[in-house]
């Protein structure tokens, strides 16, 4: 069954960051295919022109490129994926910090929060 998606967010901008992910993850190796429209269509539950637009964002982007005849496929220049993996990092941070501050945490408590998580998972390994 396909994720939810968020209304508030336009879903070719969530299936980007939702491929973005499994990129870094190494669940689409560099240098792998993606699946074709279609197939990445069902899968997502979603219009396979949203997919399409999905797929031109993410090689305007650079992440990827289509091969004439043979799909689309992650690219294997290093350079953007370090900058890719570099800005989900930021967007991460920023989610976190945000939720962080509508809780009422300071930058101190949060950084003492990220202290004490880390210190407990070293004991735990």
């Amino acid at each position: 069954m396909a994720e939810p998606f968020n209304p508030a967010v336009p879903i070719y901008l969530q299936l980007c960051e939702r491929i973005e992910n499994q990129i870094i993850r190494g669940e689409i190796g560099i240098g792998g295919r993606l699946p074709s429209v279609r197939e990445m269509a069902i899968d997502s539950g979603v219009n396979p022109n949203t997919v399409q637009r999905t797929y031109r964002e993410l090689e305007d982007m650079g992440i990827v490129e289509k091969r004439r005849g043979q799909g689309t496929f992650v690219t294997e220049d290093q350079e953007v994926l370090r900058q890719m993996r570099d800005d989900l990092k930021v967007k991460s941070i920023s989610r976190f910090v945000r939720e962080m501050k509508d809780m009422g945490c300071t930058e101190s408590e949060m950084l003492e929060g990220l202290r004490h998580y880390f210190a407990e998972k070293e004991e735990k390994l």
